[in-house]
Formats: structure tokens, C-alpha cells, sequence
């Protein structure tokens, strides 16, 4: 008696992951997480991006679980290599490591889309399931951020909406900023390419909507750049 082919069940193959850590522990963790897992073939483990640069080349994994700062510059290094792989290898998974909840990387890193990008705190990963989820995740399409960064991108909206600033047009905003960095008006009309006259209508305006009247003790320029360094530092 025959088979019907459509009745066999091929076992699917294993997800092959290249990670790229300069922390050993992480790495031994990941390492010994990755290797226990059946759905995952771990084929290389890098310490620096040049190592993971030649694995991804000479590999081509199907899924990439990266730091976000690595050597030799040590700087955002996760969020460049996924970067550029959206453009070299589109149907490549990311799942990026942070140490902090830093929402700046998740949105960096889902700049171009979130199809086959995750963004997990490395506190998440002692998670065996999370880790192995998020990595199947990625390489069938979807995203994975976690949801401490989902919490603190909805407070900072909540922030956003309530600030003073919410109210200001574009323009304003803008003028603020030259503000805030201790120009004149005429200097600020020089730098936007405007008249003076329009220059001190926009500062009148951003005056009224920050509630900044006229006080002899603390002008309101200096009050202004004080409501415009305190939200961009929030």
C-alpha cells in the first residue's frame, strides 16, 4: 500500500542563528540556551561586530541575536547591522539585546518596518521559551518587542500629549530651539531665513502658549529654553 506524500510529516529544519555578545557570560548563557534548543542550530558565536560581519557573510543565518553596543567602536552596533540588513538580506530575523529599557534603539531598530525584528531586555532571555519564541518569531515574519519598552513608549506619548510643547506648530517648535541655544531674533531670522517681524510674531506666539508672561525676575527666554531642554531630555 502506497503513502500519500501530503501525509508525511518532514520534521522542520532547525533555524540557524548566529549570536554576537562581547559580554562572556551572556555569550556562555546564550551559547548553552541556544545548543539545548531543537528548533535552533546555533552556527557561529561572535565577541565583536568584524566576527559577526564574516558570519553573516559566509553563514547567512536565518536569524541574528545581537548586542546592541559591541567592538571595536562600541557604539550602537546592533541597531547598524540591522540596519543595513533590511537593504542585504531582507529575509534575515534580528532579535536585539539591551541591557536598559531604551525605547531610541526600539524605534531605530523598527525604523524600516517591524516584520522579522525583535526587541528583547536581556533580563528576558533567562526566559528559555521567550528567547526561543522571539527567535521563531523573526524568522517566519514577525516582531517581538518587549513589553517594558512597549509601557515606557506609551508613557512617554502620555508625557508627549500633557507637555507644554504639544500645542506648538512645527515652526515654533523649531524657533524654539534656536531659543534655546541663546540667539537673538535677528540671529534666529538670519539662521530660518525669515524677517524679524516674523520671527518675533513665532516667539510672541510660543510665549502665549507656554503660559510665559512678562516677569521682571526670570525672562521668558530663559524660562522657554528651560520648558524646551526639559523635554528633550525626557
Amino acid at each position: 500500500m502506497s503513502v500519500n506524500a501530503l501525509d508525511k510529516q518532514v520534521p522542520a529544519r532547525p533555524i540557524r542563528v548566529v549570536t554576537a555578545e562581547d559580554s562572556y557570560v551572556v555569550r556562555e548563557f546564550l551559547t548553552s540556551t541556544l545548543e539545548a534548543a531543537p528548533q535552533v542550530e546555533l552556527v557561529a558565536v561572535c565577541s565583536n561586530r568584524n566576527e559577526l560581519d564574516d558570519a553573516i557573510d559566509s553563514l547567512h543565518p536565518d536569524v541574528l541575536i545581537t548586542d546592541i553596543r559591541m567592538p571595536p567602536s562600541g557604539g550602537e552596533e546592533g541597531i547598524t547591522v540591522a540596519a543595513r540588513l533590511r537593504e542585504s538580506n531582507p529575509e534575515m530575523g534580528v532579535v536585539v539585546l539591551s541591557q536598559y529599557a531604551e525605547p531610541e534603539y526600539a524605534l531605530a531598530l523598527l525604523e524600516g518596518g517591524s516584520g522579522r525584528r525583535a526587541y528583547l531586555l536581556k533580563e528576558r532571555i533567562r526566559n528559555r521559551e521567550e528567547l526561543i519564541a522571539a527567535i521563531e518569531a523573526v524568522a517566519h515574519g514577525g516582531s517581538v518587542i518587549d513589553p517594558k519598552i512597549v509601557d515606557v513608549l506609551i508613557e512617554a506619548r502620555a508625557r508627549a500629549v500633557r507637555s507644554p510643547l504639544a500645542d506648538l506648530t512645527p515652526r515654533e517648535r523649531e524657533l524654539l530651539g534656536e531659543i534655546a541655544t541663546g540667539k537673538s531674533n535677528g540671529a534666529i531670522a538670519d539662521s530660518l531665513v525669515l524677517t524679524k517681524r516674523a520671527v518675533e510674531k513665532h516667539v510672541n506666539s510660543i510665549f502665549y502658549k507656554l503660559g510665559l508672561p512678562e516677569d521682571q525676575d526670570v525672562s521668558r527666554r530663559v524660562k522657554a529654553t528651560l520648558i524646551y531642554l526639559a523635554e528633550a531630555d525626557t
